[in-house]
């Protein structure tokens, strides 16, 4: 089992930034991929970014390349998720989630642990 916790989400201005920050607990050690998905109202949950557990590979969804960045703290079982030029259509509840059986990344199904999910609000 893996326990998973957001902070780090709120209201900001479209332009501005946000850092939203996931905590693990549990067996973190069988972790292949930890990733970042996000769910806007009346749509589908959506990969955006993801690094593995070991290594230095990271993954984004080309809505975010070049403006959000995924990094680790291995030491303290953390991962974060750096928000820049925040745009409205950003707008949703994001998910921190693991999946430790596969290092599939973009499939938001490959997930076996997520956690309750932090609303990030982007407005015009």
């Amino acid at each position: 089992q893996v326990q998973l916790v957001e902070s780090g989400g709120g209201l900001v201005q479209a332009g501005g930034s946000l850092r939203l920050s996931c905590a693990a607990s549990g067996r973190t050690s069988s972790t292949r991929v930890m990733g970042w998905i996000r769910q806007a109202p009346g749509k589908e949950r959506e990969f955006v970014a993801a690094i593995r557990w070991t290594g230095t590979s990271t993954y984004y969804a080309d809505s975010v390349k070049g403006r959000f960045t995924i990094s680790r703290d291995n030491a303290k079982n953390r991962v974060f998720l750096q928000m820049d030029r925040l745009k409205p259509e950003d707008t949703a509840v994001y998910y921190c989630a693991a999946n430790t059986g596969t290092i599939v990344y973009w499939e938001p199904s490959e997930y076996n642990y997520w956690g309750q999910g932090t609303q990030v609000t982007v407005s015009s």
